[in-house]
């Protein structure tokens, strides 16, 4: 029988090959699965069909694997290469089966009789276009069948061919399966019973689940216990008819729901390969075999991305689906649901949410009932926690709203592990970055509109590399069954459950997945550059010290790294700097005394955005570096006790998470030591001569800090030396001060605008005890604060240090 569909196959290979297109995941699966072609190779196939097995050929052969339509000898004895699972259905004859048993079987008892052999066999699946198929269709013709017959095979093949997936799944150990469990009917049977699991695992990770009718979708959500309570409500609280109140929901639905459609998928993503070869110079993709094995374990996925630009929710995407998994249902502002944008992301799965729930019941039921669906369907979901688009390019404080929607669907009974995917995006030009300066210092958004687009789209350039780094995942089940052990005691299949717990642990959580978002950063070109230029008083270094100073920072995460989520560039500064040049991002000057690598004072400001992107990797040491060169000579113990006072004010607004801050900051100052930067005698630290490049190092590494400790020394004067005041004057005044400064020392920096850091450090000072409220909710200094505004003092410039002391009093009178 292998012979035959050998043949076919053969007789298959020129006509087959115009109406080929793939995509292959992963990309290299020698590399990536960690394959061993020195052994033997095997390959296991869903279908016996001559087109699947040419398909398969073609690939090999591009990717230097072993032809599967050849033979393999163990020990004197032939083997079929590929295995097939099973017969194609028959127009008119009953489907037989396949030799795939007593192939197995004999493969096991070559490996069972000698173990020196040592051979892998690798599920490989082939999937025709990439539609998912819709419940109660009978469309089954164009790839709902798994096993179709040769007519309906010729027509997927013509309509899907050039949309194809193969997806290789990690072989298994044929030696280590017979040495486990021997070689009978019992082991074959399994391995070809785990081999269909993965196959329908790897179906369902790549197509999604059927697509309800969305009329459909619509009655049963009008039907459902929860949302029927909610309409009944919306009618006696505004006087109206329970029909009116029905049509009322049903207009909420259609504002509310995604109409997706695998037609619109397709061609985006051939508009998206366009779109990224002529804006970027790559996107650079890592970890993403984290989101395969959730797939193929049958996790529920939740991807939670940080929120930078627009192009988030295009990138993400159009990366999901490239790693070979349906991309997810998107919750999307409903400010982006203008035409045509809004019809295609809708067509695209998204889903549009107004941006408060307030004072609207019956909105807030349907839209809970909606996600809940999404669930328990079995699509995949991404939300943005920070509610809207980060203007500093600092992470923004979480909305837990979706995340509390997440675990109150979870308290519906999901019979699936739910599992949060946190996703850090970066970017080298984030194109609406001009205007986020603008909207901090009161402009006010504007408004998309299809014109946008269209200047967008006209504007287009070369961007750079886009980056999306997939963080630690976080699992919703382990972590409830460690925080609140009997939470499944909640679960109710129709009620809408808010257990006391909820509030609580969806905020510890939220900030967890934060925390997962940084620590997965990018550093690249731009961001270090920008780290390094914006730390000069006239934003300029030669070509050496600017060389220098980014080695010295790539060095530093990797001798110290803050995390091994976080990944660095793997070009030299060199060719990173080139690559600046090359976008324009700085100017490039030359003398007689060699070259000046500068910013002008826009870029500037606008570069402040990209350094914010990944300060939080850098402001430990740069804290050290501070503390270093303010006190020339300090001892061991009082850095770290100065890191320790400053550590819960920096991880609460920069969401740091560090298993042991000591450990870090001591293996920051190794590294200070061996790079010979600082030296080291006994249990103190000496700053180097100032005249050296190694101060000069240092100091540009201790600039990064500067305008977080300014910031925190303002409030700190504003608490100690005025009147009490509550927490709204506070920030007012705040806000006030950090204008004044701008103006008089010339600073640049965006977070300066930014009110909401101003709320996270007065919650971060009242959570760890350094200040407390009167019975007027006024804000008063605990003795610990007078000890922290001592020891953020020591690390200031005196010209800062002495306006902020100058400004206060006179604000008192």
């Amino acid at each position: 029988m292998f012979r035959s569909v050998k043949l076919f196959a053969a007789l298959l290979k020129w006509p087959l090959r115009p109406l080929l297109k793939y995509k292959v995941v992963p990309e290299q699966p020698v590399s990536e699965l960690q394959l061993d072609t020195s052994q033997p190779v095997f390959y296991i196939c869903p279908t016996e069909s001559g087109s699947d097995l040419a398909a398969l050929q073609h690939v090999c052969k591009q990717l230097q694997l072993p032809d599967p339509a050849s033979y393999v000898v163990l020990d004197g004895v032939k083997h079929f290469r590929t295995l097939f699972l099973e017969k194609p259905h028959s127009l008119v004859l009953k489907r037989g089966k396949t030799s795939a048993h007593q192939q197995a079987l004999a493969l096991l008892e070559a490996h069972l009789k000698n173990p020196t052999l040592n051979a892998q066999i690798i599920p490989v699946s082939i999937l025709w276009g990439r539609a998912p198929g819709k419940e109660n269709s009978i469309k089954w013709l164009l790839g709902e069948a798994h096993a179709p017959n040769w007519l309906a095979k010729l027509l997927i093949v013509l309509v899907s061919g050039r949309h194809s997936l193969v997806r290789f799944i990690p072989a298994l150990s044929l030696q280590q399966m017979a040495a486990q469990f021997g070689a009978d009917d019992d082991t074959s049977r399994k391995l070809l019973r785990m081999s269909r699991f993965h196959f329908y695992r790897q179906r369902l990770a790549a197509n999604g689940p059927k697509l309800v009718n969305r009329s459909q979708l619509f009655n049963s959500l009008l039907a459902a216990p929860a949302l029927k309570k909610a309409i009944a409500e919306e009618a006696k609280s505004k006087h109206i008819s329970l029909v009116q109140a029905q049509k009322n929901a049903h207009k909420l639905l259609l504002e509310i729901a995604a109409d997706y459609r695998s037609s619109t998928l397709r061609v985006a993503d051939r508009v998206l390969n366009w779109l990224w070869n002529k804006l970027y110079t790559g996107i650079k993709v890592h970890n993403a075999d984290v989101l395969r094995d959730l797939a193929q374990k049958g996790h529920e996925i939740v991807y939670v991305p940080c929120h930078r630009s627009h192009m988030d929710y295009l990138l993400l995407s159009y990366v999901i689906y490239q790693q070979g998994l349906v991309p997810p249902h998107i919750a999307a502002g409903i400010n982006l649901n203008f035409w045509p944008a809004g019809t295609i992301f809708r067509r695209g799965g998204a889903f549009f949410i107004r941006r408060s729930f307030s004072g609207n019941k019956l909105y807030s039921a349907v839209f809970r009932e909606y996600l809940c669906q999404l669930f328990i369907k079995g699509y995949s979901i991404k939300y943005y926690t920070e509610g809207g688009r980060s203007r500093t390019g600092r992470l923004l404080q979480p909305k837990t709203g979706m995340l509390a929607m997440t675990l109150q669907s979870m308290l519906r009974g999901i019979d699936r592990p739910v599992t949060i995917v946190p996703v850090y995006l970066g970017y080298e030009h984030v194109m609406e970055v001009n205007t986020y300066l603008s909207e901090l210092q009161g402009s006010g958004k504007k408004k998309e509109s299809v014109f946008g687009v269209i200047k967008a789209i006209r504007n287009l350039r070369d961007y750079g590399y886009g980056y999306v780094n997939f963080g630690q995942p976080l699992t919703l089940n382990d972590y409830l069954n460690q925080t609140v052990p009997n939470w499944k005691q909640d679960i109710h299949p129709i009620e809408v459950q808010k257990p006391q717990w909820l509030a609580s642990v969806v905020d510890d959580i939220s900030i967890n997945v934060m925390q997962r978002i940084n620590q997965a950063a990018a550093l690249n070109s731009i961001n270090l550059i920008a780290l390094s230029l914006l730390a000069t008083e006239k934003h300029t270094l030669t070509r050496q010290e600017l060389e220098q100073q980014v080695d010295f920072y790539l060095q530093l995460q990797q001798q110290a790294p803050y995390h091994n989520q976080m990944t660095l560039p793997d070009a030299n500064s060199s060719t990173l700097i080139e690559h600046a040049i090359s976008l324009d991002k700085v100017q490039q000057q030359r003398d007689n005394f060699g070259e000046l690598i500068s910013l002008t004072d826009e870029n500037a400001i606008l570069m402040s955005y990209y350094r914010n992107n990944i300060l939080h990797l850098f402001i430990m040491p740069s804290i050290l570096a501070n503390a270093i060169l303010h006190q020339r000579e300090v001892k061991r113990e009082r850095l770290l006790h100065i890191v320790q006072q400053l550590y819960p004010l920096l991880k609460q607004e920069m969401f740091l998470q560090l298993d042991n801050v000591e450990d870090y900051c001591l293996q920051v100052l190794d590294h200070f030591v061996k790079a010979n930067i600082i030296k080291q005698q006994g249990d103190q630290y000496l700053a180097p001569a100032q005249q050296s490049s190694h101060y000069f190092m240092l100091s540009l590494l201790a600039d990064n800090a500067e305008h977080t400790l300014q910031r925190y020394a303002m409030l700190l004067q504003l608490i100690l030396t005025q009147a009490p005041q509550n927490r709204a004057d506070l920030e007012k005044q705040c806000h006030l001060l950090a204008q004044r400064l701008l103006q008089q020392h010339g600073i640049t920096a965006p977070e300066y605008y930014d009110k909401q850091l101003f709320t996270t450090l007065i919650n971060a000072l009242r959570d760890n005890g350094y200040t407390k409220t009167d019975d007027q909710s006024r804000m008063l200094a605990t003795d610990s604060l007078t000890e922290l505004d001592q020891a953020i003092d020591s690390l200031l410039r005196n010209d800062v240090l002495l306006s902020i002391h100058s400004i206060l009093p006179t604000s008192r009178s």
